[in-house]
């Protein structure tokens, strides 16, 4: 029969009474279940109105921020025509219902873009994926609402015929819109906006409509005895199962969204898979013969079992890490199978994406450089009992508190500093490592719980190990900030008194005091400033000393002499006691000072007269030529200064990025590496120290030489990010790249 309007076949075969109300009845439906789906539209104009206002107020940029005004713009022009085609859509669907497919959610998974996508353009890609999103995780969400209603309106539509109808399938509710949406003229990043909204407000609120719809189908009649009854299906079994998980009895919503949303990740995964399927020739052949069964959950978990325990597995102590190619080991064992049953028996095609997609995040793993080789390897023999997981719960891909997740984002992040060893049993982290590996492997037999319980055990551990090295990690700091500070506190005093004795010729006595007493007080002085602040006091009092000491002849410097030297020696005797300084003699070392100034004092006048003339014997020749040459080879250091600068500004920034907990990768002439943690950076002495996991000291470098280092490609940052989420979004950015490449 042809899908002609349910309405018109009542009205063509001249029912009864009865058909004259179904007649009605769906009219009324029909307007009801319009309205409800017009009236979601209007609010999700209103939503994104306000959401691109939003946007537009917290834009990087003039451009950004015009460009989403245009696209508000544009969106308010064309918002009553969108509604109209919509409506328009809508309509149509009830008077001739497209086909579709026996409800299925498995099926329903199959079907997504399978070989259906279009490769125009990379935008269509992005459309396209985004739009079988939304539809995928409304058949998820509104399973049982949505067979019933189909069941229903089947039964209107085509009583005779065993094909499935329903002008609400969400499908066609997202067709309508995508469709209405054709002409809007704004650029792919804010389309996509738009898409999500629409789930948001409509897709996402579907239930409501599907149950008055039922409800109203009931009253009208329509198999109202009807019971929505969870097929056998692999699906359903999967469902169940998952959901049965102790490790999911906590609220039943939160149970359903992380689901869908894990459905959702992996429909979009799906997609991009289906893509390139044929390019890179994977996919499991089923039988010639038209008689396949395919596997359900539980008997394909059996046969990774048993892959697992045939495959020949290398110690865990190996250092080759290796993807186990699942894919063509289950083919030959479902081959022995056919052969000994005479069954045609093969895998659905969802299983086989799974399997694709579990062995390209291992693929990820064994290729992140992130990751040191020995703690790789281990990580590496998961790959069968993570895609075991992956079958029962898809909630894996999306939900970041899945015990599996945990516990490979655990492992990996406390990998990221283990530095390869000799004797690798000997180190605890590994050998926890180690121990974790070896459990999931001998007892996991489908029960999540383990993964919770083994997280838990690494977590108090690693609780553990982190508080003992973050002591160690603390005094380590504490220690080589007192070293560095007390290094550039000596460079300074040293600097300062240098620099004041060049310029002039004092006694003995007093620049062994200065030398060897009061720089022992400035140096104190320094390292306290902070909390006594009497740096400045200290200079100031080596300053009136050499003033103090040097010829004066106007009458005015000399009374200041008198009014300064009582308090002068008084200010230095109370410093050097402080220091101890030459305390068996030091009135005597005071009495010394005190003859040295008052001497300078009586000589200053002939001081003044003996040193004028020297200063005045130099001729401008006699320095003219030193100078130029002294211009001349400044002017070719700062020359390479600039060019050396320029090479290593952009490191410099890199490095200047670097926070402290961040860890780095350094390689070494000879060949080896070893990895550190930035404990602190100190910048008063231009300074980084670096750790190991234990929280010592490992290197010391300055920002140009770490600079530098980079520069040669010595050192590398690593990343920090979670070992699942970089995975999962290098998959699917390799995926969209190939399938643009096959466009």
């Amino acid at each position: 029969m042809n899908n002609q309007s349910g309405i018109s076949y009542i009205k063509d075969h001249k029912m009864s009474g009865l058909a004259h109300t179904i007649h009605k009845d769906m009219k009324t439906i029909q307007t009801d279940a319009i309205s409800s789906l017009m009236e979601l539209l209007q609010s999700m104009f209103d939503g994104i109105d306000d959401s691109f206002f939003e946007l537009a107020n917290g834009a990087r940029n003039n451009n950004e921020q015009n460009r989403f005004f245009e696209a508000m713009r544009e969106i308010r022009i064309q918002r009553k025509g969108i509604e109209n085609h919509f409506h328009l859509a809508l309509s149509n669907f009830f008077k001739s219902p497209p086909r579709l497919k026996q409800f299925n959610t498995e099926d329903s998974l199959d079907e997504i873009n399978a070989d259906t996508l279009s490769l125009v353009q990379e935008d269509t890609l992005e459309e396209d994926v985004a739009t079988n999103t939304m539809i995928t995780k409304a058949r998820a969400n509104f399973q049982g609402q949505l067979l019933q209603i189909q069941t229903r309106m089947s039964s209107i539509y085509a009583p005779d015929s065993n094909e499935p109808l329903n002008p609400l399938d969400p499908e066609h509710i997202c067709g309508a819109f995508t469709q209405a949406c054709i002409n809007l003229e704004i650029n792919i990043r804010e389309k996509l906006i738009v898409y999500k909204q629409f789930d948001r407000f409509v897709m996402s609120n579907l239930g409501d409509v599907y149950e008055r719809t039922n409800k109203q189908l009931i009253d009208a009649g329509i198999l109202p005895n009807l019971k929505h009854q969870s097929k056998k299906s692999r699906a359903t079994a999967r469902s169940s199962s998952s959901s049965s998980s102790p490790i999911d009895s906590g609220s039943h919503s939160e149970n359903l969204e992380n689901t869908a949303n894990g459905i959702e990740i992996f429909s979009q995964i799906q997609s991009l898979l289906a893509n390139v399927r044929q390019q890179t020739g994977s996919g499991f052949s089923a039988p010639a013969n038209g008689n396949v069964q395919f596997i359900a959950d539980n008997d394909l978990v059996s046969m990774l079992s048993t892959l697992q325990e045939q495959i020949p597995q290398q110690t865990l102590d190996d250092t080759t890490p290796t993807i186990i190619n699942i894919r063509d080991a289950l083919s030959a064992l479902l081959e022995q199978k056919n052969k000994a049953s005479g069954e045609s028996s093969a895998l659905n095609q969802v299983d086989e994406d799974l399997i694709n997609l579990v062995s390209m995040l291992f693929e990820f793993i064994l290729e992140d450089y992130n990751l040191s080789a020995p703690i790789q390897v281990l990580i590496s023999r998961l790959q069968i009992p993570i895609l075991k997981v992956v079958i029962k719960d898809k909630s894996f891909f999306a939900k970041n508190s899945h015990p599996a997740r945990k516990l490979l984002n655990a492992l990996a992040k406390a990998g990221i500093g283990w530095n390869d060893a000799s004797e690798k049993q000997k180190d605890k982290l590994y050998e926890q490592i180690h121990n974790i590996v070896h459990t999931v492997l001998d007892e996991f037999n489908g029960d999540i719980n383990i993964f919770e319980t083994l997280y838990q055990q690494f977590s108090s551990f690693i609780e553990k190990e982190d508080h003992k090295a973050k002591i160690v990690e603390q005094r380590t700091k504490e220690s080589e900030e007192g070293r560095i500070k007390s290094n550039k506190a000596q460079q300074t005093v040293e600097e300062i008194i240098k620099s004041k004795l060049a310029s002039i010729d004092i006694p003995s006595t007093a620049k062994e005091t200065i030398q060897n007493g009061w720089s022992r007080v400035m140096f104190l002085a320094y390292l306290k400033d902070d909390k006594e602040h009497r740096w400045q006091q200290t200079t100031d009092t080596l300053e009136q000393l050499i003033w103090c000491l040097k010829p004066h002849t106007e009458e005015k410097a000399r009374q200041r002499w008198v009014r300064t030297v009582p308090s002068l020696l008084k200010e230095m005797k109370s410093g050097l006691q402080e220091v101890s300084y030459n305390s068996a003699r030091l009135d005597q070392t005071m009495a010394e000072m005190k003859k040295a100034l008052t001497d300078a004092f009586k000589q200053q006048s002939l001081s003044a007269a003996a040193k004028s003339e020297p200063e005045n014997i130099h001729t401008p020749t006699a320095e003219a030529e030193p100078e130029a040459t002294s211009i001349i080879e400044k002017t070719a250091i700062q020359k390479q200064k600039e060019i050396e600068e320029a090479a290593i500004s952009e490191h410099l920034v890199k490095v200047d990025a670097i926070e402290a907990g961040n860890w780095i990768e350094f390689s070494l002439v000879n060949g080896s590496k070893f990895r550190c943690k930035l404990s602190t950076k100190i910048d008063d002495a231009d300074c980084l120290i670096f750790v190991n996991r234990m929280g010592l000291k490992v290197v010391e470098k300055t920002r140009r030489e770490l600079a530098h280092e980079m520069r040669r490609g010595r050192v590398k940052v690593l990343e920090q990010g979670l070992l699942v989420d970089r995975a999962m979004n290098s998959v699917m950015g390799n995926l969209r790249k190939m399938s643009g490449a096959t466009a």
